[in-house]
């Protein structure tokens, strides 16, 4: 089942990405280069930019096909309904990046209200951490329960992996190809745990629908691309990644391990943003990728790393439990940031 789950929402990606391309050239819905300075991006000439279309063709319909009918799986599916819209005003009209951000936390808040949360957090140290011990009595058309730190956590974590995992797709191919790696591992890690309202075989079965829709993708955004995700595919991405490691209880810190680089990279530029009393939403060209580039790599051996790491990531976390995942993870900190100062001479070197 879980081929057939991949191979439609492959298949349907793949095949909804061409006229997406047509109708994005006719709608205006495209990046020129020459027309639209932007400091982060690394393409030339005319680039169709809604490429979250396809994608999300091919998750919705294949779940619909495949998956029970189940409230968390609607408001998965509305919730991503969203995104798409979000990210196709964004293609057409440039939204304001603090729009797009309480846009995003908005729609985290609506999923939860279909039942998404997280209960509890695994604690390497020793038992889990509990979220779910404070509780509101909301009377509003009857009763209901609102977990506080539970949804609180919940729509930070969300939130979060849908705009590091953004930031990580400047470059042809990079950011749907590591997708679909860490989709397939934590589909593979849900055969251990699931929680929630929903069986686990929906739950990998949703894993390796997100695999398939964005393998589908991949095709046409590989070096050299003719679509672009968009923002709408890049925060749909995030958004199933933080999704499917919710469904999955205790596997935040395998997300982790598994985008170790778009993370890292995310919360480095963060910070240097802030150090330059600079706004953490300014857009610039300073994330890994492009540092990357600025050393002389090229853009499929930049796709091609990201993919690598993931893949070694997602082994080790099929054989790493508790403080193993949080060494590793401090591991690739001290090895990224060794690179970065690496990088960092390279340039001045070649400045000079």
């Amino acid at each position: 089942m879980i081929v057939l789950a991949f191979f439609i929402s492959f298949i349907l990606t793949f095949l909804a990405t061409y006229p997406t391309i047509k109708y994005a050239k006719k709608g205006g819905l495209v990046d020129d280069s020459t027309a639209r300075w932007h400091p982060a991006h690394t393409h030339t000439g005319i680039i169709p930019r809604a490429g979250g279309i396809p994608i999300y063709i091919g998750i919705l319909l294949t779940a619909l096909i495949l998956l029970p009918r189940n409230q968390i799986v609607t408001g998965i599916l509305i919730a991503g309904f969203f995104i798409i819209v979000m990210g196709l005003i964004d293609d057409y009209a440039d939204v304001s990046p603090y729009l797009r951000f309480i846009l995003n936390i908005l729609i985290a808040g609506f999923v939860i209200l279909f039942g998404l949360g997280i209960p509890y957090v695994s604690n390497p140290f020793g038992d889990v951490i509990r979220l779910d011990s404070v509780v509101w009595k909301i009377n509003f058309f009857g009763e209901h329960s609102f977990l506080v730190f539970s949804n609180i956590v919940a729509i930070i974590w969300i939130t979060a992996v849908m705009n590091f995992v953004n930031w990580s797709k400047g470059v042809d191919g990079q950011m749907p190809g590591f997708v679909v790696i860490a989709s397939i591992f934590l589909g593979f890690l849900s055969f251990r745990f699931v929680g929630h309202n929903i069986s686990k075989e929906a739950v990998i079965l949703l894993s390796f629908i997100t695999a398939g829709a964005f393998a589908g993708f991949l095709p046409h955004n590989f070096y050299p691309q003719k679509i672009m995700p968009g923002y709408g595919g890049g925060a749909l991405a995030g958004f199933f990644l933080a999704v499917l490691s919710i469904l999955s209880f205790g596997k935040f810190g395998t997300l982790i391990l598994l985008l170790s680089i778009p993370f890292i990279d995310a919360i480095y530029v963060i910070a240097r943003r802030i150090k330059n009393r600079q706004s953490p939403f300014r857009a610039d060209a300073g994330h890994f990728h492009h540092r990357l580039l600025e050393i002389g790599w090229g853009k499929r051996r930049i796709a091609f790393f990201y993919w690598i790491m993931t893949l070694l990531f997602g082994i080790a976390s099929l054989f790493f439990h508790g403080i193993q995942k949080v060494l590793g993870i401090i591991a690739v900190c001290i090895l990224l940031a060794f690179f970065i100062v690496i990088t960092n001479r390279i340039k001045k070197m070649k400045n000079i």
